[in-house]
Formats: structure tokens, sequence, C-alpha cells
């Protein structure tokens, strides 16, 4: 009687680790289901695949599920509704608390820029995938906050408010392949926000924005091609320009921010006829830019080249920073530029001023820049301090 008994729980126990299998499902929003009324009902962690047809007319809530793929079908999409409440969800399509979710094939649509963001990843949520996605509206295109980590691949984002990508409280994205753009011609708009946060990224798109890329409170930007997602080879350059004429700065980075470029950053056609702080690259307040070789290319600002100011510090390997309507590479109020030697001279040409520091600022290696720069610099040391 034991042995049989025995048997029992041993089959007990080995249907018990027998992993649930995945559940598909379709969620026609023409004929009158609802996404969000489905995923409500849903257990959460169970393998699910909900594939989405026409358009639903609601804010959804992806909270606490674990291995879940939205995919739309073609010309699928979710747009916020005409009707709200009087206290609005953070996004139309929220995803909290959630881990290894995958979002791929939908239009997500927010009214307006100042209300609800169109995506919005908060609550620690990890392995959150956005895949061909588009983004349109909302104050901002996609937000990811509160310790959150998220993937953005081949995603489209336009004529947000603030931001077409926000990022806050320690959380981490990987950007690749994906175009940031502003359509409207109005102000004040930024392609990618970081505040305490990590972006890493390649091969992007980000046209016309006041502001490029802003970084602050000690954010970390990094411009690296990575084969985590998606197989090496293709384009890895990460573009900023500014064709409508009314981007103030492609990159300013201000309070500890850092910049660290691998793959190259190439800025086109931005900054102001008047100058002052605008620009290329505005490097401000402690925050610091590294280019390592042949990673940098500014071409035509209509302000500075790279600015660096307030106790900020700029390192220069191979870069090439030409063709700016004020100075080409500038430091002052106690910042340092170093232009260290590489597998190229760094070039600085054809610029208003090539190279330019007050008093309180030096910028070392000249011997490392290619050609006779301009100056208007008296302390310009021809090579880095050599450590012992």
């Amino acid at each position: 009687m034991k042995h049989v008994y025995g048997v029992i729980l041993l089959a007990m126990a080995a249907a018990m680790v027998v992993p649930a299998q995945s559940i598909s499902i379709n969620v026609n929003c023409n004929n009158g289901q609802s996404l969000n009324r489905v995923l409500s009902r849903l257990e959460r962690q169970v393998a699910v695949t909900v594939t989405v047809t026409g358009t639903c007319s609601e804010f959804v809530q992806v909270a606490g599920f674990d291995n879940l793929t939205l995919r739309g079908a073609a010309g699928a999409s979710i747009t916020q509704p005409a009707a709200t409440a009087n206290t609005l969800p953070v996004a139309v399509l929220a995803i909290g608390a959630s881990r290894s979710v995958t979002v791929s094939g939908l239009a997500i649509q927010a009214t307006g820029t100042a209300g609800p963001s169109a995506i919005g990843i908060g609550h620690g949520s990890s392995d959150i995938r956005l895949m061909n996605l588009q983004a349109t509206g909302g104050s901002a295109g996609i937000v990811v906050y509160e310790n959150s980590q998220v993937l953005l691949s081949h995603v489209t984002v336009q004529n947000s408010g603030y931001a077409s990508f926000a990022l806050f409280d320690s959380s981490d994205a990987h950007v690749e392949h994906c175009l940031f753009e502003d359509t409207t011609g109005t102000t004040w708009h930024t392609g990618i926000f970081a505040g305490a946060a990590h972006v890493t990224m390649f091969d992007d798109t980000i046209r016309d924005f006041q502001v490029g890329i802003f970084a602050g409170s000690g954010a970390i930007v990094d411009t690296v091609a990575y084969t985590t997602y998606t197989p090496s080879g293709g384009p890895t350059d990460v573009v900023i320009d500014g064709p409508a004429g009314n981007t103030y700065n492609g990159v300013q980075l201000s309070a500890g921010a850092s910049l660290n470029l691998s793959s190259r950053l190439v800025i086109n056609g931005v900054g102001q006829t008047w100058g002052g702080t605008t620009g290329g690259i505005l490097v401000s307040d402690g925050a610091a830019l590294s280019a390592a070789n042949g990673s940098l290319a500014i071409t035509g600002s209509y302000g500075q080249g790279v600015l660096v100011e307030n106790n900020a510090h700029a390192t220069l390997t191979g870069a090439s920073i030409t063709g700016s309507g004020h100075g080409g590479v500038v430091a002052v109020n106690g910042a340092n530029v170093a232009v260290a030697p590489g597998g190229s001279l760094t070039l600085v040409g054809g610029n208003a001023v090539d190279l330019f520091c007050d008093a309180s600022s030096r910028i070392v290696g000249g011997a490392n820049l290619a050609g006779v720069p301009t100056l208007q610099c008296a302390n310009l040391a021809a090579s880095v301090a050599t450590l012992p």
C-alpha cells in the first residue's frame, strides 16, 4: 500500500511541474470587443499571445503580466477614447509591474500633447520589448519610469509634447533602428529626455526637436552597436538633424550627465544663427562628453560646434567639427577639453573660430589636431599630460 501511495504522490508532483501551455487569443475591436477587458480576465503567469484587429478606442492596462505578447494585425491601433474620466491614466497603453512583455505591430495614439503619454512603462517592469510600433501624440510618446527596462526596436514616435521618449528613476533602455520626429514646427520639444537613467542606442534618427537628446541628473547615454536583440550588420550611426531650422542643441548634457560615443554620432545643421549656447553639443555643470576614435561628426552648426562650460569636460578623439557659424570647440567657465591621440587626428576647421577658451578654461592636445585651426585660446597645450 505504501508503494501505491508513493507512486500516486510522484505522479501528482510531476503534474504540478508541467508548464502550462501558452494561450492564443484574438481580439477584434471593430466587432465591439475590448482589449483591456480581455486582458483584465487573463491569468497573469501564463504565456499568452493576443492578436489585435481593428481600432481599440480605450485605455489599456498591462499590469503584473509575465510572458505576454500583444501583436497587431495589419492596421491595428489603440487610440485614446474621446470620453475620459476626470483622472486620466498615465498612458493610453500602460505597462506596470510586468516582465517579458512584447508589443509589436500596433499604432498607438494619444490625444493632444499635454495629457496621457501614448505608452507608459513603470513599476519595475523588465524585459519589455516595443517592436515595429508607431506612437503619436501625448505629453510623451513613450515614458519609462521607476527602475524599468525596455527595448525600442524599429519604433517611430512623432509629434509628442515635451519628449518623444522620456525615461527616469534609474530606468534603462536599448534603442535601435528608431525614428523620433517632430513635424509640428512648434516649441518646446525634446527627442530623448533622460533624467537619472541610462540609454544605449544605435542606428537612430532624431529630427527637428529644440533639443535632440537631453541628459541630466547623472543620466548616461551610450552610442554603441550591440547584437543582443538583432544580428550585426547594417548602419549604426545615430543621426541628429534640424532641417526645419528650429533646433537649438543636438545634444544637451547637464548636472553630471555623460555621453559616451563608440558608434558614430552625426549632427547636421542644428543651432541658431545668433549663437549663444546653441549648437551641436552643449556640455555643462559637471557633465562629460567622451568621443572615441572617429565617433563624432558635427557639420554646419549655425551656433557652436561643441560648447563645454561650467566645470564640465570633453574628450575628443578623431572627431570632425566643421562649418560652425560661431565656435568649433569652445571652453568657458572652468571647462576642460582634451583632444586625445588616436587612429586619426581631430579635425576642427572651417568654423568662424575653430578653438576658443576663456582664461579659466583650457584645451589640451593641440598636437592631435589636423591642419591649422584658428585660435582665440591662450590656454592651449600641445599635448595631453602623461601620467607617471
